[in-house]
């Protein structure tokens, strides 16, 4: 019999012909054409500058990358972004009072009026709830989701499951106000954005704690977008050979995700006609407050906003401000406040003139949302940030782009803002223990300490091992949302600080 391998002619280490190889093989020596073709429209080419080093696995997964790209929509972004630095900016003003509800101007039968309207809504289902969850606990130690963090209260629950629990309650709020029976319902459908770094376990923790006693189907997860890393030039940073580095799109991209994933016309098809919108990191975050929902209502605007009182001049946090004479309400970030006006007081009022903080809580119309999701896109302006960015050449600066929530507040017609007190509604979770500001110690504290007032104005009674400045007590939210119903519940009795209080 005749040694194949010894057929005249035949080299074992020759390459194959063209007419021997793969086609997937033969279809990657080269990049293809009409892909090269339109990168070069956009100057993007040099993705391909490594391509005769790479090895045939390794061209297929650098073109499903840039395929997977829309690059008229990025050079759009890019294009728009780079050209609007350092552009003139309109003067900002303070906030006008008239757009503000304060705490000493509120009545109590405002908000008793407030509530009412806001429980109406809810239980004709008018309301979501839109949760920003697309971050990572990588500042407080964790690979989870920042809503999986336990911060260390006595039940142990995460942010997720307060979170969750405080809907349960004002769905049964809801339903007994505007029912005779206590065990009727009103569903709030939540909306919850991840990231492509949380989805998948976001979606896990989800299922094995049960929805935290929600109904599977009144939750709804979708996934805000990434966008390529790019040099000052505007040219695609590349994180190795074959793979483009991207970045998430800011808490701002929901509202692109929201228009790609038709959750709009999901939300439409509901009856939604409000959103609350939220971020996960504060733990006493009051999500889907009927108070806030009724003074939207009756205030008839587009977009709205819980502020509470800048601390002090210096105070890292971005502000409410008028953006030129007669112009829209936005947010000017603390780095980009002048100190002079930073510190400048209102002698008619004694307040910092820029005192509104802005802490993360918005309601939106669902028609409103529409139009900034269109109006942004159209625009396509996202804010740079200068970052270090993995590449093939080590960690590099470069730019990361990123649109931010409030960056819809331009587009409203009308804005309002909503006074509230940090330490009832404002426990922000963002540093690990140890850090000086905004840790689940601190968080926690927060907490104990707003539920041990809660306690004492029910007429309970407490007793404790150490300070009770140091400790206090945890309202499960499935008994109590903001203080209500606890009288049945404490009075004349004693509990020792810390712990928890449910059914």
């Amino acid at each position: 019999m005749t040694d194949p391998m010894a057929v005249v002619g035949f080299d074992a280490n020759a390459p194959l012909t063209p007419q021997q190889q793969p086609p997937q093989q033969l279809l990657l020596q080269q990049p293809p054409q009409a892909l090269l073709e339109r990168l070069k429209d956009y100057g993007q080419e040099d993705v391909f500058s490594l391509w005769d080093e790479l090895s045939h696995e390794e061209r297929d997964l650098l073109v499903k990358d840039i395929e997977s790209l829309d690059l008229s929509r990025v050079d759009r972004i890019i294009r728009c972004s780079l050209r609007s630095q350092g552009l003139p900016a309109a003067a900002i003003e303070p906030v006008p009072e008239s757009c503000v509800s304060t705490l000493e101007e509120r009545t109590l039968e405002e908000r008793e009026r407030w509530w009412k309207t806001g429980l109406k809504a809810i239980s004709d289902g008018k309301l979501a709830v839109l949760l920003l969850s697309g971050g990572q606990g990588t500042r407080l130690g964790s690979s989870d989701p920042k809503g999986c963090f336990n911060i260390g209260l006595p039940s142990g629950k995460s942010l997720f499951q307060l979170q969750a629990e405080r809907i349960l309650r004002v769905q049964r709020l809801a339903a007994q106000a505007t029912t005779d029976n206590s065990t009727g319902s009103a569903s709030i459908h939540w909306y919850v954005m991840t990231s492509p770094f949380t989805d998948e376990a976001t979606r896990n923790f989800f299922e094995t704690q049960r929805y935290f006693g929600l109904e599977a189907n009144q939750v709804t997860f979708f996934q805000q977008g990434t966008i390529p890393c790019i040099s000052k030039d505007g040219r695609f940073v590349m994180e190795t050979p074959y793979k483009v580095s991207k970045a998430p799109d800011g808490n701002g991209g929901v509202y692109a995700a929201l228009r790609s994933s038709n959750l709009l016309e999901d939300m439409s098809a509901r009856g939604i006609k409000y959103i609350d919108c939220y971020g996960v990191d504060n733990a006493l975050v009051r999500v889907a407050d009927p108070t806030f929902l009724g003074y939207f209502i009756d205030k008839g605007v587009s977009a709205a906003a819980k502020v509470v009182r800048k601390a002090y001049p210096q105070e890292k946090v971005g502000v409410f401000v008028r953006r030129g004479k007669g112009g829209p309400l936005t947010v000017v970030e603390y780095s980009e406040l002048d100190p002079s006006l930073a510190s400048a007081i209102n002698q008619v009022t004694g307040r910092l003139r820029f005192c509104w903080s802005n802490v993360c809580l918005h309601m939106f119309t669902l028609d409103f949302l529409n139009q900034v999701a269109n109006g942004l896109e159209k625009d396509s302006i996202y804010h740079l940030a200068e970052k270090k960015i993995p590449s093939i050449h080590g960690h590099t600066m470069g730019l990361k782009m990123e649109q931010f929530i409030f960056d819809a507040f331009p587009y409203a017609p009308s804005t309002a803002l909503f006074e509230i007190l940090r330490e009832e509604e404002f426990a922000p979770v963002k540093n690990a223990n140890g850090s000086n500001f905004d840790t689940p110690d601190s968080a926690r504290l927060l907490v104990l300490r707003l539920h041990a007032r809660w306690v004492v104005a029910a007429g309970g009674f407490l007793t404790h091992s150490v300070p009770l400045y140091a400790t206090g007590v945890e309202v499960s939210p499935l008994c109590s949302y903001a203080g209500e119903n606890l009288e049945a519940i404490c009075r004349g009795r004693t509990f020792h600080a810390p712990c928890e209080i449910s059914f």
